[in-house]
């Protein structure tokens, strides 16, 4: 059955111009936490290593066209060390070139949307079918049998509804009643978005 309601707060939260803005703040805060705490290996100080990203899928066409856009990390001082720490990002999803939430949020759509409407939205975010396929795939196979989802699955009762993944997560949080409930999920999410920084790590 095709649910209207949730065609209309996965497309406004996409369209929402805040939701970039709001994910830098807390990525921005989330390193300087990281930055502060020094390394983690050794008792180095961390300088800036920070790298650039053209993250995909952007709301509006004109948002960020010209504005570089860079992914925090720092590197250890300690010769011997050298260490890297990449935070926890909730802007991006690991390696994937698409905005994080935009992940998060095509990937629930497909179930209960209409096609018509699916397809225009791919269109309007430059989003291949087959691109949303391979989200799809990694949100039902390799996220599943990660070790983050082997613990963090715990925190949730009733369990996960593991075939709709990330539309049951989305529902678990609450994300379609307010934006702050998706930066919840994305930040719940962020652990997996490092392999520099330990899981029990906390923002």
């Amino acid at each position: 059955m095709k649910n209207p309601k949730r065609e209309n707060w996965c497309q406004c939260h996409l369209a929402d111009q805040q939701i970039p803005q709001l994910l830098e703040k807390v990525d921005s805060d989330v390193a300087e936490k990281v930055h502060q705490g020094g390394c983690l290996h050794c008792s180095g100080k961390l300088h800036s290593a920070k790298y650039r990203r053209k993250p995909r899928g952007q709301p509006k066409e004109d948002w960020e066209r010209d504005q570089e856009v860079y992914r925090a990390s720092f590197c250890c001082d300690q010769d011997g060390c050298r260490k890297r720490h990449t935070p926890p990002s909730v802007r991006f999803l690991g390696r994937k070139v698409y905005w994080g939430f935009v992940v998060v949020l095509v990937a629930a759509m497909q179930h209960g949307i209409t096609p018509p409407r699916l397809h225009a939205l791919r269109e309007g975010l430059g989003v291949a079918r087959r691109t949303v396929e391979h989200w799809r795939e990694w949100w039902l196979h390799t996220f599943v049998q990660s070790p983050f989802w082997s613990i963090a699955r715990a925190r949730f009762s009733p369990p996960i509804d593991l075939k709709t993944l990330p539309l049951s997560l989305c529902e678990a949080f609450g994300v379609e009643e307010r934006r702050d409930r998706l930066l919840a999920l994305l930040q719940f999410l962020s652990p997996i978005t490092t392999g520099s920084i330990p899981l029990g790590w906390s923002m």
